[in-house]
């Protein structure tokens, strides 16, 4: 009996971050052939040459092109947060399987509409948040719900780095935000080992401009009542923190990079019996995603990362906006006003 054939790949957008997240791991992957990318805002040359270097045999000039192509069966969308939406949609539409970038949307009502396009379809939507693909996140979550720190009272969870302002991050219209970017990871993290959803209680933020929050600082409390504690910079002094400690009444957990913690990692677990530093083994986070990405679309299997997921942590960062008194990412009024004003948020 013959192996199926592999699932066709295409991806919309010649982004920087799609040789890390997808190209070298799909020609290392059986099941999966890289065949196509499309791109319309570089110029034709510089699609050629992305195409020559990564190997990937057919370019597009327009996204609904290579959404056209009938043998493509999935489409990864690295596209900025503002475009995550509408081709998702489009692509679910077209009839593809889809894993699209982080954040999913630029708000929970968009995330909302990818979910409502998508249900029924039998079709894979995924979002690419890796680091739920690595067994760190499962080791949490056991220690967690094993008891062995007692009950939750407080979670501390730091995500910094120092950003230029010319970086795309800082871009109301893209979709733009410290919290929208970087902050999805801790709170994604959060909701994942305590499996409980946060509600915001208060928020401050400091800002690049009047739209962009460079830094924001969060209160929110678990269903349990455990206190949560967030801070996202992307323009701080530290160039980079990824943290996370989580107290318990009998003991605590301390975590160094939750997000690609196959590059390196501590887990420590501080209890009355004393303390112990461990090694969670993993390999790449986003070799694991597309591994899952492809073998849901294979088998039918649910990756980890649904887009109903993505909607519940769209909802918590739609939240802290709110409560630090900005507007959700991708606020049409908002935009309309930017566009009337030729600027930038």
């Amino acid at each position: 009996m013959s192996s199926p054939r592999p699932v066709q790949l295409g991806i919309l957008g010649a982004a920087r971050i799609a040789p890390f997240a997808v190209i070298r791991h799909a020609h290392e992957l059986e099941g999966v052939d890289l065949v196509a990318v499309a791109e319309e805002y570089q110029s034709a040359d510089r699609l050629e040459r992305y195409a020559r270097k990564h190997r990937i045999p057919q370019t597009y000039r327009s996204f609904d092109e290579l959404l056209a192509n009938p043998r493509i069966d999935a489409v990864y969308v690295p596209l900025p947060i503002s475009m995550h939406a509408d081709w998702c949609v489009n692509a679910i539409e077209a009839g593809k399987h889809v894993l699209c970038e982080k954040p999913f949307a630029a708000n929970a009502t968009e995330a909302q509409r990818v979910l409502d396009a998508s249900t029924g379809t039998g079709l894979v939507v995924a979002e690419a948040m890796h680091f739920r693909y690595h067994p760190l996140v499962e080791r949490v979550r056991q220690l967690i719900a094993d008891g062995e720190i007692g009950e939750l009272e407080r979670i501390d969870a730091s995500f910094s780095a120092y950003l230029p302002f010319n970086d795309f991050r800082f871009d109301y219209a893209t979709g733009g935000g410290g919290t929208v970017d970087m902050g999805c990871y801790p709170i994604g993290f959060v909701r994942a080992v305590t499996e409980q959803e946060p509600t915001v209680l208060e928020a401050e933020a400091g800002l690049h401009g009047s739209l962009i929050d460079r830094w924001m600082r969060a209160r929110m409390q678990l269903e349990s009542g455990c206190d949560v504690r967030l801070f996202v910079g992307m323009r701080c002094s530290k160039l980079l923190s990824v943290s996370m400690k989580i107290k318990g009444s009998r003991g605590a957990i301390s975590i160094l990079n939750f997000i690609k913690p196959e590059v390196y990692h501590r887990l420590k677990i501080h209890t009355a019996a004393g303390s112990r530093t461990e090694h969670v083994p993993g390999g790449s986070t986003y070799k694991a995603q597309l591994k899952a990405f492809i073998e849901a679309v294979r088998d039918g299997t649910e990756p980890v990362t649904t887009v109903s997921d993505a909607v519940k942590n769209a909802q918590v960062i739609d939240a802290v906006y709110l409560a630090a008194g900005l507007p959700v990412r991708g606020d049409q009024a908002v935009l309309r006003e930017l566009n009337n004003q030729g600027g930038q948020g």
